[in-house]
């Protein structure tokens, strides 16, 4: 080499500080809320702290809390989800007739693993309430309440659709939650957790066929609701 020959300056390349963001923040809330669901359901709400859901999820604690401010407002997420997984309302159901369309919102081909956690979260909520009654009124606010909303306002959007009588929608909607969702609530036992699909699904089916027609013998029609 001559030594009369300057060398040129390697050009700085910048340094990223920090690990490149793999996934949106809406897809890392996604993970976080199913790695939560099954920490509670696993080890109760009471048991689980948020290093607990931090380790389980692979995530700092300040990702973590950037996302949910703290464990209350991560079950209330778990409920939301919960909610979305027992009452499907986010479908097309335009094409599908009135009694078909219900039957697929109430979920009537739930995986029976699923059912089984949404049974384990409502019994966690039942057996740790006393303790924590926070969960008792997330579960109402953000998934009673919100779910009987949603589907009234999926029952008023079919009225005319489907000339169906409906003075009350939001009413109407309160009836028929109670009608699939109340044996569920009432009896969280292992015989409930033992129950077989086609036992389910035709239960749904039952509900949703006295909902919509009644019980009389004498009805011919199949338009009021």
């Amino acid at each position: 080499m001559d030594m009369n020959t300057k060398a040129t300056p390697t050009a700085s390349v910048p340094r990223h500080r920090g690990r490149p963001k793999l996934v949106s923040d809406e897809v890392q809330r996604s993970l976080i809320v199913d790695g939560a669901r099954q920490l509670f359901i696993e080890k109760g709400y009471g048991r689980t702290t948020t290093d607990d859901v931090a380790a389980q999820c692979r995530i700092s604690k300040q990702t973590l809390y950037r996302l949910f401010p703290g464990k209350p407002a991560l079950f209330a997420a778990v409920v939301e989800a919960h909610r979305y997984s027992m009452l499907a309302l986010q479908g097309d159901y335009d094409a599908m007739p009135l009694e078909q369309a219900l039957q697929q919102i109430f979920r009537i081909d739930l995986d029976p693993k699923i059912e089984r956690d949404n049974l384990a979260l409502l019994r966690l909520v039942m057996l740790e309430s006393q303790q924590h009654p926070e969960l008792e009124q997330m579960l109402l606010e953000y998934g009673a309440n919100k779910a009987r909303a949603d589907l009234a306002k999926w029952l008023k959007a079919r009225r005319k659709k489907d000339a169906v009588e409906i003075d009350d929608a939001d009413g109407a909607a309160h009836i028929l939650l109670d009608m699939v969702f109340g044996p569920m609530v009432l009896k969280l036992d292992d015989a409930a957790k033992r129950r077989k699909t086609q036992q389910r699904q035709d239960h749904i089916r039952r509900c949703i066929s006295i909902f919509l027609y009644g019980i009389s013998a004498k009805k011919s029609g199949r338009g009021a609701a």
